[in-house]
């Protein structure tokens, strides 16, 4: 998936860091950090020395109870400084709530605009609809950043803020913007207490179901404070950046960073690749005679209890389990599949031999191609792993044929595209029909 800024393509594939520009005398971490233009423009640059693809431009300060700014005031402190990044071939973002500021520094060459309002200004979707820029859609409880903090109250709130996002995102794409330029932000610590955010972080996952780019924006936020029990603004760069990398091994992608440095080592060093794993079955563990469907399963979720047991494993997301008619060899028992999405550190070909051995831990017979088997698990794909050898091509070749992979695929992974960059979809299904069971 390609997130789409005017003349810069991002590939969802891979996280990039937006680097943080405030340019106000009251932001809650590092305001009055840059006296003039010069020294603006140089920090920027400086951010892109150390990893930053983005940068994002602010003149408003959002944190609770900050003073209103004047788009005057606002533009007299952005515009310059996004007209000569850009200028200089620079991906900018400009962090307003304001259509008026969002018109000019688009004009101005800003690539992307980060409302935290989520849009919700009928003039700034206008601006939106008159560009080609990139928008970040955030969630913020209530009607204004002075007060969003004031009792912040939600039934389940990543429910509420995944329904929400949703909605904006859809609202936007009715009146002509293309879903490739909408990223969506869940807003931490906007509206929400720290426990809220910690929840919604923690369920991220809920997010990147919904199709679109996604955005962690947790730098320096006072609910790392809460968590980490680190009171200065200023030293909770280690914590953000390991909260970032926890975001991106859910399926986060931008990631905005006041440090750049330590983020860019921390995905560096921590970020395991991610895997699809397809999972069969259509001998159940045990069944009396009526529960053959829920001895699949049971069978399945074994399997899922070993993988999880791999070592460097993690299991990020599983799809829901689908009933599917036999494929190739159709003389035999209706299936049950799922597919799981994990992030780790074992290597394509060991990843295979865990595999394999869970299998045969089950039972796993493999006289018959295609026969009838208690347990099977197929890589599908590795992130950035091409490969054709005897032992182990990847992507997986028959996936895409088979509707018992694409449609649980989706479920958790929208708009997938592969690592030989092969865009996963319903259109090319032909075996092995499959329904939710």
């Amino acid at each position: 998936m390609i997130w789409h800024c005017g003349a810069f393509d991002f590939d969802t594939r891979n996280p990039v860091i937006m680097g943080i520009l405030n340019v106000t005398p009251d932001s809650f971490s590092d305001g009055g950090s840059y006296a003039d233009v010069d020294e603006a423009v140089a920090a920027a640059k400086r951010m892109i020395d150390e990893g930053a693809l983005i940068i994002d431009v602010g003149g408003e300060s959002t944190r609770p109870g900050a003073a209103p700014v004047s788009v005057e005031d606002e533009l007299a402190r952005v515009l310059e400084v996004v007209r000569r990044l850009a200028s200089e071939g620079i991906c900018v973002s400009v962090d307003t709530r304001h259509a008026a500021v969002a018109e000019a520094c688009v004009a101005a060459g800003a690539a992307i605009i980060n409302d935290v309002t989520g849009f919700r200004d009928p003039a700034m979707v206008e601006v939106a609809k008159g560009c080609d820029a990139g928008l970040v859609v955030m969630h913020m409880q209530g009607d204004d950043p002075r007060t969003m903090q004031k009792e912040p109250t939600y039934e389940d709130v990543v429910v509420e803020v995944c329904d929400y996002l949703r909605m904006r995102a859809e609202e936007l794409e009715a009146v002509g913007i293309a879903r490739n330029r909408i990223c969506l932000d869940p807003g931490p610590g906007f509206g929400k207490t720290a426990k809220q955010t910690i929840e919604l972080m923690r369920n991220f996952n809920a997010l990147v179901r919904l199709g679109y780019p996604t955005m962690v924006a947790v730098s320096r936020k006072s609910y790392i404070g809460y968590a980490y029990h680190i009171d200065e603004p200023q030293e909770r760069d280690e914590a953000s950046a390991a909260e970032a990398v926890m975001a991106c091994e859910l399926g986060a992608f931008v990631i905005r960073a006041h440090n750049v440095s330590v983020h860019v080592a921390a995905l560096k060093e921590n970020l395991r690749p991610y895997a699809l794993i397809g999972m069969g079955c259509n001998v159940p563990l045990v069944a009396d005679e009526g529960e053959e469907l829920e001895g699949k399963k049971a069978m399945l979720n074994q399997a899922l209890m070993e993988m999880c047991l791999m070592p460097d494993t993690q299991l990020i997301d599983l799809s829901d389990f689908y009933e599917s008619e036999p494929a190739y060899v159709e003389d035999q028992d209706s299936f049950v599949n799922a597919v799981a999405l994990i992030r780790t550190g074992l290597p394509p070909q060991e990843l295979l031999k865990y595999l394999n051995t869970i299998e045969d831990s089950l039972g796993r017979v493999r006289t018959v191609k295609n026969g009838p088997r208690t347990c099977d698990l197929d890589i599908l794909d590795y992130q950035g792993y091409v490969s054709d050898l005897d032992v182990l091509t990847l992507p997986h070749p028959l996936m895409c044929e088979r509707d018992f992979v694409v449609r649980p695929l989706l479920d958790i992974l929208p708009n997938h595209v592969l690592s030989d960059d092969t865009v996963v979809c319903l259109d090319t299904v032909t075996v092995g029909k499959a329904h939710k069971c």
